[in-house]
This record gives structure tokens, C-alpha cells and sequence, in this order.
């Protein structure tokens, strides 16, 4: 009687053969993530200024921000490879994209719930409306506006997966292959990863936010 073999969930040698594709694709994964989001930011932040100092641009901007969230991502990368290919800018488009919202609604509220009296007192004491903004306000929106930035890595991360689906993706890629021939290991260790990869990143911004505000911590105490 032939005896059974059971493939096992995680193939240890694989993996020990694999090393240097796994590290690829989690560079490429952090990559995709960290340029996604910094030039999210580079965008959000000028727009959340702008409807500060006209509030009549925070419906159309939050509007167009809105749609392009609510756009499936299988379907937005579709729309973009006509015009990009299937390249490393048809993957930041849609994953910029995505971060707008996110960024653009938590840096305008962080900046709206400075007090009205911290303003005033940093008029008095001579502040310009530059130096109030970067020495006052944006220290004390800095919680609300990483909560943001928390937000849009994570899905950021999530997302990247996906664009596997047009050559590019990290550690999506992995999933994507394990699935296509049918191996259990690559879709675990692509899966696992990305879990890793979106809990170090959501830690470390949490640990960077108590360094960069430790006004919080002594808030927290004495509350």
C-alpha cells in the first residue's frame, strides 16, 4: 500500500534556497510603500494648507480625493496600463492615489483642532503665520496628522500586493506565483510578511509619533 505524502504548509528548504528572492521582494514592497506615501504627503500637505486658508476648496478636494479611494484597485490599475504599461509608475499612480484622502483629511484636522487660543497667543508673541505654522501648529496636529500617515502605510502595504498583478508588487508577487503553480509556501510567506511588514511599520510610526511628541505622554499622566 503507497503511503500518503502531505505536501507541508511551509517548505523550510524552499525558503532556504529562496532567501535572496524573499529579500527582493520585501525591498521592492517597502519601496513601493515608502515612495507611495512620501509623495502622497508631498501632495496632501500643500492641498490641506490651501483649504485652510479657503474653506470654499475642502469639498471639491475632499470630493476628488473621495472618488478616487472608492475606485477598486484591480480596476484603476486597468485604466492606467493603456497610458503607463505595466510599470513601477502605473503601481505609484494607483497607490498615491489611495493615500490622498487619508493624508489630506487628517493633516486639515489635525491643523483645525490647535486651539483657537494657542493661535492667538503665538500671534502675540510676534510669531509670523510660517513660524506658527511649523513651530506651534504642526507640533500640536503632529498626533492626529501620523494617525494619518498610520493609516495610509498600512493600507499602503496591503495594497501593494495587488499591483503584483501588473509585474510589479513585492511580496505580492510571491502570493501571486504560489497561487498561479498551485505552492502553499510562497502564498504563506508572501502573506506572512506583509503582515510583519504592516505591524513593524504601524509599531515604528507609533514609537516615532511618543519621541516626536512627548508633551502626549505627559498629558496622559497627569489626565
Amino acid at each position: 500500500m503507497l503511503a500518503i505524502i502531505k505536501e507541508p504548509w511551509v517548505r523550510w528548504d524552499w525558503i532556504g534556497s529562496h532567501t535572496q528572492l524573499i529579500l527582493t521582494a520585501v525591498r521592492e514592497h517597502v519601496e513601493l510603500t515608502l515612495i507611495a506615501v512620501g509623495v502622497g504627503l508631498l501632495i496632501a500637505a500643500p492641498l490641506a494648507l490651501l483649504i485652510r486658508r479657503w474653506r470654499w476648496m475642502q469639498s471639491p478636494v475632499l470630493s476628488l480625493t473621495g472618488v478616487l479611494y472608492t475606485i477598486p484597485s484591480l480596476a484603476l490599475l486597468a485604466l492606467l496600463v493603456p497610458w503607463t504599461g505595466l510599470t513601477r509608475t502605473t503601481a505609484e499612480i494607483a497607490l498615491v492615489s489611495y493615500t490622498l484622502l487619508i493624508l489630506v483629511r487628517n493633516i486639515v484636522a489635525g491643523l483645525d483642532g490647535v486651539p483657537a487660543e494657542v493661535r492667538e497667543a503665538a500671534e502675540g508673541m510676534g510669531y509670523s503665520r510660517s513660524s506658527q505654522l511649523l513651530h506651534v501648529e504642526l507640533p500640536l496636529a503632529m498626533p492626529v496628522i501620523v494617525a494619518g500617515i498610520r493609516i495610509a502605510v498600512v493600507t499602503t502595504i496591503g495594497l501593494v500586493t495587488v499591483t503584483a498583478l501588473i509585474g510589479q508588487g513585492g511580496l505580492g508577487r510571491l502570493i501571486n506565483d504560489g497561487l498561479n503553480l498551485g505552492f502553499r509556501t510562497e502564498i504563506v510567506v508572501g502573506s506572512v510578511l506583509s503582515v510583519l511588514l504592516a505591524t513593524v511599520a504601524d509599531l515604528t510610526l507609533v514609537a516615532v509619533q511618543r519621541v516626536a511628541t512627548p508633551w502626549t505622554r505627559a498629558k496622559a499622566r497627569t489626565s
